[in-house]
């Protein structure tokens, strides 16, 4: 990089805050700060959604992924995320506004104090906030892992810079900051991404390039759709995992659909999303796959390198530099909205349950502690990810792929089917057994069984079982031990339409604004609201 790069760089980090404060004045209280109070356009909540999926990951990791195996790296990742949005969008997205605009609160979890109970509600809060550090961590140390390759940074100091950055813009100005520098993130990475797509065709001798370039020996076995660890059952696997994590699971995707002004404006912006992964990574992957053509004399390549070698080699100072600038954009995007999304759970449903005080605490002193609880998951991320090469951890990849596929399910499980009428038998017994025998069973898979095992438990069986266990054991004791009662079917009647699904209830729980007091959550009172009163709200469509 030379100084026309570092200025392309710095220019985008100084756009990136001027957004964050501009958005400050949009914030008013815990609501704005959240779920841009419910007034998010749907094309913007939909990009938002995009651009918080994906990281700097996808240029080390999945560059090394593609660079190894070629398009297995799109069959076995964006391209189920793309098939589980599209699902969620009709299944998930609608119920997920709802939650907003019916149950009047600012965070996905604070609904399951009234679904189930509130050590139910602890259990996923708790580990979910641990599941996201670690994640998080991931994607800092990717982006300065990248960095690094482009200018000699340290890691440390790399992790430093983004995160620091990352935590001004985002602390100040809350969703509504989140959603904006992702929209401009977004134009970046698109004019980034058609950049290397256009210098590597030239390299490979034109456009003819996209069909001509598999014949070369060294992209032998690149067009297989399934190849390496990454098979059917994983595929089958993550279809089912990402349909869950991208739907809601994933805190911060949920947020998007509580951020619109309607349930059709959510599904609206579902589609958008799933549109945008079907089609986008198509263009970054292609340069990843014919990376071993083009870098075929060079030596001792790391695989995880090749995107970052093939962008020095091939692009112009300015466009190396926007490049960079893309890398930056999509970690930062998805570490931003993580951030928003674990300082809601943290503020609105740990806090809460933790102490007293916090539940008297006025709208200023909720919305200071919102901004404090993202500084401080900021921070811890980025200690993790100073680590996250470690032995413990293994590498990038590694955390990304096992740890967040085979804990996701567990923990989305409940959260997610719990807004569904079909399920409504399923109680925080169901949950808790879901939820923790999910975890155990990652734990034993991964680790005491895996070491018994020559080679190890393939990666396919390492991120299925958990979701397999968790999903059958929700559904098993939902219908040995059903738990439905008044209060949980009124919350369905609320969040499904046609007064959910159905459902008969005696009452459900009154709604609290969510600017109030941070311990005003829903299921701490069952309100005077009738089944009756429950269904008119859900014809209003």
């Amino acid at each position: 990089m030379n100084s026309l790069d570092w200025t392309v760089l710095i220019g985008y980090f100084g756009v990136m805050v001027a957004i964050g404060i501009w958005s400050h004045k949009r914030v008013d209280n815990v609501s704005d700060f959240f779920t841009a109070g419910g007034k998010m356009p749907w094309w913007l909540s939909g990009i938002s959604h995009h651009m918080s999926g994906y990281s700097a990951v996808m240029f080390t990791g999945y560059a090394a992924i593609a660079y190894t195996y070629g398009v297995t790296s799109y069959v076995t990742w964006s391209f189920p995320i793309a098939i589980g949005i599209a699902i969620g969008s009709r299944l998930f997205a609608p119920r997920l506004n709802r939650v907003r605009s019916r149950l009047h609160v600012a965070s996905p979890l604070e609904y399951l104090k009234g679904r189930y109970n509130l050590p139910t509600q602890q259990a996923l809060a708790w580990s979910g906030v641990l599941l996201k550090i670690v994640d998080v961590g991931a994607k800092w140390a990717a982006i300065a892992t990248l960095l690094s390759v482009f200018t000699g940074v340290s890691l440390n100091m790399g992790i430093l810079i983004t995160g620091a950055v990352t935590a001004v813009y985002c602390t100040v100005g809350g969703l509504w900051a989140d959603a904006l520098t992702e929209l401009g993130q977004f134009i970046i990475q698109l004019l980034a991404g058609i950049a290397m797509l256009v210098a590597v065709m030239a390299e490979l001798g034109g456009f003819n390039s996209l069909w001509n370039v598999w014949d070369e020996p060294v992209l032998q076995g690149h067009t297989e759709p399934l190849a390496g660890p990454y098979m059917m059952v994983f595929l089958i696997a993550y279809l089912f995992i990402k349909t869950f994590e991208y739907s809601g699971g994933m805190w911060n995707q949920a947020q998007r659909y509580m951020a619109t002004d309607s349930a059709e404006s959510a599904e609206r912006s579902g589609r958008l999303s799933a549109l945008l992964w079907l089609i986008w990574p198509l263009v970054l992957f292609f340069p990843m796959w014919v990376a071993p053509v083009i870098l075929q004399n060079e030596k001792n390549v790391v695989p995880a390198d090749s995107y970052a070698i093939m962008a020095e080699q091939l692009l112009p100072h300015g466009l190396l530099g926007l490049v960079v600038v893309g890398f930056f954009s999509h970690t930062m995007a998805m570490c931003s909205s993580d951030a928003n999304a674990i300082a809601a759970v943290v503020t609105r449903d740990i806090m809460p349950a933790v102490s007293r005080k916090v539940r008297e605490w006025d709208t200023r002193a909720g919305l200071l502690a919102a901004r404090w609880s993202t500084l401080l998951f900021l921070g811890l991320s980025m200690a993790i990810a100073t680590q996250v090469n470690s032995e413990f951890f293994g590498d990038i990849i590694t955390v990304v792929i096992k740890w967040v596929a085979g804990l996701m399910g567990p923990i989305a499980i409940p959260l997610m089917l719990g807004l569904l009428p079909w399920f409504r038998k399923c109680g925080p017994t169901a949950a808790l057994l879901s939820w923790g025998v999910g975890l155990i069973t990652f734990w034993l898979v991964n680790y005491p069984i895996s070491w018994q095992v020559e080679g190890g438990v393939p990666l396919q069986y390492q991120v299925s079982i958990p979701l397999a266990v968790s999903l059958v054991l929700f559904i098993l004791v939902g219908y040995i031990k059903p738990e439905d009662t008044p209060e949980r079917d009124g919350i369905l009647a609320q969040l499904n339409p046609g007064g959910g699904g159905g459902l008969a209830t005696a009452a459900v729980p009154g709604p609290t604004p969510a600017g109030d007091a941070v311990g005003d959550t829903v299921g701490d009172t069952v309100g005077d609201t009738t089944a009756r009163s429950a269904a008119k709200e859900a014809a209003k469509e």
